[in-house]
């Protein structure tokens, strides 16, 4: 194995045993799928795709566009990306990178009040 993707799989398996130990009894690494990838991380069956992250240089948007296919791919609700912060030993320091639309789908669901904008603030 690489050095890379061992260091790829080292991350893949911190965030599933954080996420264990945040009560995500299911989470796991998701098997290499080819061409129609699904992530690298799973809470469970139709849950969202969360793809790790451990590179030097961060690429954001493009690794946001990566899970957000890979979302499709798995017809799950949506895609993160789950970054590693540099100096931090802790995965739970990292960051998780979504879009504003699935920021939006989180805080409804999460039971947020949703109320008409005010005038002149319309989301466009």
């Amino acid at each position: 194995m690489s050095a890379g993707k061992a260091k790829g799989t080292r991350h893949e398996s911190a965030i599933v045993a954080f996420l264990q130990a945040h009560g995500f009894t299911y989470a796991d690494r998701v098997p290499l799928s080819g061409s129609r990838d699904r992530g690298d991380v799973t809470v469970g069956p139709g849950s969202p795709v969360i793809e790790a992250k451990n590179q030097a240089r961060h690429s954001f948007a493009e690794w946001l566009d990566e899970a957000n296919q890979e979302a499709a791919n798995a017809r799950a609700p949506f895609g993160v990306v789950w970054a590693k912060r540099r100096g931090k030993g802790s995965v739970g320091d990292g960051y998780v990178v979504m879009d504003g639309n699935t920021f939006a789908l989180l805080l409804q669901q999460a039971g947020y009040s949703w109320e008409p904008p005010l005038p002149g603030r319309e989301v466009a």
